[in-house]
């Protein structure tokens, strides 16, 4: 692992807590799961954006449909530029820039994300006009594993499949847990590499952790182009903080004061 996208991640992931203690609000475990992939996508070239023009024409799209991890895509944004990170005390507030959910007047946003289902849509809507306007801009979409238990996202995958969108990529974060417990238990999504490949998708797998084999994925994944590619990427709950790791009890969940300080402690022996 890289030394600096390890170190990248630890950052993000200290911002990630730093926000969730200070509201005393929002969802750890699955934002700290999904970090990696994003440290690899947007800080390893995959995505072309500008901080001080998010509105660029020729930018790539991305379209956080697990709405409720947030606080990892702040995280990345604020460690950008895109707004400043004074903004990540006030999270969750009245008229803060920052709210629960994604939202467009947040900079870097493409979305407005939450119910689960229609952000990988929305993505899949984004990829069709560009294909239609034969723009060479990417689409990349990132879904929970609970995520799949919604009707929503296989219309989608049907219509990313039907219409060819090979600009079109989405992550599946695989972390094996929801809000109620054990994703097999609520509601068993599994084989979810194979039911996107019988929609018509190229299917690719790594550890969602490992940067390099997250990196290798995406450059595989935009080798693609004729359909769109889901990555399956295996991620476990709340990863980097012991007593967060592999519990769903920390879905959406604030640390309290002690439970910060150890949590900071903890990513800080890491660096």
């Amino acid at each position: 692992m890289s030394a600096h996208f390890k170190n990248i991640a630890i950052r993000l992931r200290k911002d990630i807590l730093k926000m969730i203690y200070a509201a005393q609000s929002g969802h750890p475990g699955g934002s700290l799961s999904a970090i990696d992939v994003l440290t690899i996508l947007f800080f390893d070239g995959f995505i072309k954006n500008d901080p001080q023009n998010p509105d660029w024409e020729d930018r790539d799209y991305f379209v956080l449909s697990k709405g409720h991890a947030a606080p990892a895509l702040y995280a990345v944004l604020g460690e950008q530029g895109f707004f400043e990170k004074d903004n990540f005390f006030n999270i969750r507030q009245t008229d803060a820039l920052l709210q629960g959910h994604p939202v467009i007047k947040i900079p870097g946003i493409e979305a407005t994300t939450g119910s689960l289902g229609q952000g990988i849509s929305v993505a899949t809507g984004i990829a069709m006009g560009l294909k239609i306007d034969n723009k060479a801009n990417k689409v990349f979409t990132l879904l929970g594993d609970g995520e799949t238990q919604e009707g929503q996202v296989w219309e989608a995958a049907m219509s990313a499949a039907h219409h060819k969108l090979g600009n079109l990529v989405a992550i599946i974060d695989i972390n094996g847990l929801q809000i109620d417990g054990k994703t097999c238990d609520v509601m068993q999504t599994n084989p979810v590499n194979q039911k996107f490949k019988a929609f018509g998708w190229e299917v690719l797998e790594c550890d969602g952790h490992n940067h390099s084999e997250i990196s290798q994925t995406l450059k595989k994944a935009l080798e693609v182009k004729n359909k769109p590619v889901a990555i399956i990427a295996h991620t476990v709950k709340g990863k980097g903080i012991s007593f967060m790791e592999n519990n769903a009890g920390w879905h959406g969940k604030a640390p309290n004061e002690s439970e910060f300080e150890q949590a900071m402690a903890e990513l800080e022996m890491q660096i």
